[in-house]
């Protein structure tokens, strides 16, 4: 089994119409041959898929852990500062190949898209 660091960055969204590579989420998670969320070597691995949130503003950044329940796949924070669970749209069903878009709600928010910009193997 291998891990993938999958490096997601903010992409055009209201408000930041060009986008903001400052901002995102680096993902480690095993990938199927597809670029889908392997299930099976996470829950084999879970330990080891981590959540960064990358952020200019230091207040927003966080670490975690790749979680799933049911059908949903979440960011777990394990510290109150951090802020809540963060859930993505559909994240096990999303292709994670750079340039491909997944959607993602952080605090609660309004979603945003986020681009894969990068994947690489751990």
């Amino acid at each position: 089994m291998t891990l993938t660091r999958i490096i997601l960055r903010l992409a055009r969204n209201p408000g930041y119409p060009d986008g903001d590579s400052r901002q995102g989420y680096v993902v480690v998670a095993p990938l199927t041959p597809e670029g889908l969320i392997d299930l099976e070597a996470w829950r084999e691995h879970r330990k080891l898929c981590t959540v960064d949130r990358f952020h200019p503003d230091p207040d927003e950044k966080a670490d975690g852990l790749l979680t799933h329940n049911g059908s949903h796949w979440r960011f777990h924070y394990d510290e109150d500062h951090e802020g809540p669970d963060e859930g993505g749209y559909h994240l096990g069903d999303h292709v994670f190949r750079p340039g491909e878009y997944v959607t993602i709600r952080s605090h609660g928010e309004d979603p945003l898209t986020y681009m894969v910009s990068a994947t690489d193997p751990v």
